[in-house]
């Protein structure tokens, strides 16, 4: 075959590889360099473990969802039970809902499990039962004196569709699809003895998206939670796991508030970030003190300008939150919601803000009240929903959450 031929044919062959035989030629090329590659490689990389195969233990002396550092979405719902609930019926609900919810929690399907595939991934999900003064009531227990809604504040602006309700469950994980499975399977389980009153749902940074222990920001751009409690702490045990004055059921229990606090973006876009700031008493870039460097210096309220104005204005809201006394203080687990903006407007959004502590009265409300008389960003904000809840202890297996109660 003279070289012209050659060349011919070798292009001949060319395209009919590339047309017929391209395919499984190259399927058999990667598998025969395979190996090699693999070799050429390197040691072998250690497999990051899937944020979804995460999981958080759920039965416990306390509760999780509380010290558990916060995760991603979370959907806070009230129940209130059917009129004719007794004691027995109640008993049965939350022995159904802390199996299911302790299946889920361990990425293992609900007993009734319509959709078993969704519970494979728990993505840290935790579910955390909390009960109003009406459930307390029908169980027979003594309620904490603060088991009630909270004082009136000029502020408040309040919804009765976001306040109240009998039963409360905080499903939260780092998978909104988990959440939404959770929340199903543990409707489907109390359908029969309650109706949903309201469905809070929120959201903060996915996973992987900041570093590990950064603080949340909210909608306006703040760093929002700094100097929070540290589970373990002896401050940590004293101001949120503490009993003193409560029931005995609860101990090894806490105290929750919501607030829903709308949030006008629209307005807070016309003030310069001089004044939001100032508002704040905090730099919006890291969340440090207007007279610090970093997020988590001590702020210097007795700091003056060169004119003799604080530095830290009285009005912001970091120094109206801050007391004196140490025992009003509360640990602060914040969710962001967006809903559908209104007529005229770009956004309808704002904080969920939840706090524990194991008194309402003693810790929370003394801040409230602060803040209610003078705190700049109430230009800005709106509480226009509030619910209160006590958050029994957690159980061991075998039992169910509110077992104590009985």
């Amino acid at each position: 075959m003279s070289g012209d031929q050659q060349a011919s044919a070798g292009r001949r062959l060319s395209r009919r590889h590339l047309l017929l035989g391209g395919a499984s030629a190259g399927i058999g090329a990667v598998g025969a360099l395979g190996i090699d590659l693999a070799t050429k490689a390197g040691p072998t990389a250690v497999a990051e473990p899937l944020n979804g195969t995460q999981t958080v233990p759920f039965y416990g002396v306390h509760q999780a969802g509380i010290d558990t550092v916060p995760q991603s979405n979370a959907s806070l719902i009230a129940l209130d039970l059917v009129p004719g609930t007794d004691a027995a019926a109640l008993r049965r609900l939350l022995k159904i809902l802390t199996s299911d919810a302790a299946r889920l929690s361990q990425g293992e399907a609900a007993l009734a499990d319509s959709e078993p595939e969704l519970a494979v991934a728990p993505a840290r999900l935790t579910v955390t039962f909390g009960f109003g003064p009406g459930l307390v009531a029908l169980a027979g227990g003594a309620a904490p004196s603060w088991l009630r809604p909270l004082p009136a504040f000029g502020i408040d602006r309040l919804d009765p569709a976001w306040a109240d309700g009998d039963l409360l469950l905080q499903i939260a994980a780092d998978d909104a699809l988990t959440v939404a499975h959770a929340t199903r399977m543990l409707l489907k389980d109390s359908r029969s003895f309650s109706t949903v009153r309201w469905v809070q749902t929120g959201f903060r940074r996915a996973p992987g998206s900041v570093k590990p222990g950064t603080t949340m920001r909210n909608l306006f751009g703040q760093v929002d939670g700094t100097v929070n409690f540290v589970p373990g702490t002896p401050d940590f045990e004293r101001l949120v796991w503490g009993h003193a004055g409560n029931p005995a059921w609860l101990h090894g229990g806490t105290g929750f508030v919501l607030r829903r606090v709308a949030m006008q973006l629209d307005k807070w876009d016309k003030l310069d970030r001089a004044g939001r700031e100032a508002s704040v008493g905090r730099t919006l870039s890291n969340g440090a003190p207007l007279t610090g460097v970093n997020e988590t210096d001590e702020p210097d309220f007795d700091a003056k300008t060169a004119i003799g104005f604080p530095v830290i204005p009285e009005f912001s809201h970091l120094r109206r939150a801050r007391s004196e006394n140490p025992d009003e203080r509360i640990l602060r687990r914040g969710y962001n919601y967006d809903d559908l903006p209104t007529a005229g407007s770009v956004s309808n959004s704002g904080l969920l803000f939840v706090t524990f502590q194991a008194d309402v009265d003693a810790q929370f409300v003394p801040i409230q009240r602060r803040l209610d008389a003078l705190d700049l960003l109430n230009e800005w904000t709106t509480p226009i929903g509030s619910a209160v809840f006590a958050i029994p202890p957690g159980c061991a297996a075998g039992g169910y959450i509110g077992d104590t109660l009985f």
